[in-house]
């Protein structure tokens, strides 16, 4: 068996397509109507479509739930928070937030109430760490990850 990637209801196909183009730079790699694939794998599906496949009412099919989100991982971090700063009709779930290992990253809704997560590359998050004065093993101890890890970031 074989996993071929996530699947997302949506309720207006051209909006969800010019959405994860102009805010995420997903291409549509394969576009049948009512089902569209883009670049990464992620596939989008009419709601209608859906509903018939899954034999449930249009009503049935319930947007923003906030159990589930597609996360992204971006090396130009700082650039992508500028982009998404030109964007005026972003819904955030939350602003750019440090975990505690020091990934930053941000939360925002697509327009169907999907949750989308873009982390800082976590090799980018140890050349950051390295680049602001900490060691090899200072790194390892602010990011809670063992020394052979932040190595192997650097490889």
């Amino acid at each position: 068996m074989k996993f071929s990637g996530p699947l997302m209801v949506v309720s207006n196909m051209e909006n969800s397509k010019r959405f994860y183009y102009e805010v995420l730079g997903l291409e549509v790699v394969v576009d049948f109507g009512a089902n569209v694939t883009l670049t990464g794998g992620i596939a989008l599906q009419t709601k209608e479509t859906w509903s018939t496949f899954i034999h449930k009412q249009d009503s049935e099919i319930v947007f923003g739930g906030n159990v589930a989100e597609l996360y992204f991982e971006e090396d130009d971090f700082d650039g992508f928070i500028q982009k998404m700063n030109d964007i005026t009709n972003i819904n955030y779930v939350h602003p750019i937030v440090e975990h505690s290992w020091g990934q930053r990253v941000v939360r925002f809704y697509d327009p169907d109430k999907h949750i989308i997560e873009v982390g800082e590359n976590m090799i980018m998050v140890v050349r950051r760490f390295l680049n602001s004065g900490l060691s090899i093993e200072e790194t390892a101890i602010r990011m809670d990850v063992p020394v052979d890890y932040v190595k192997s970031c650097l490889e």
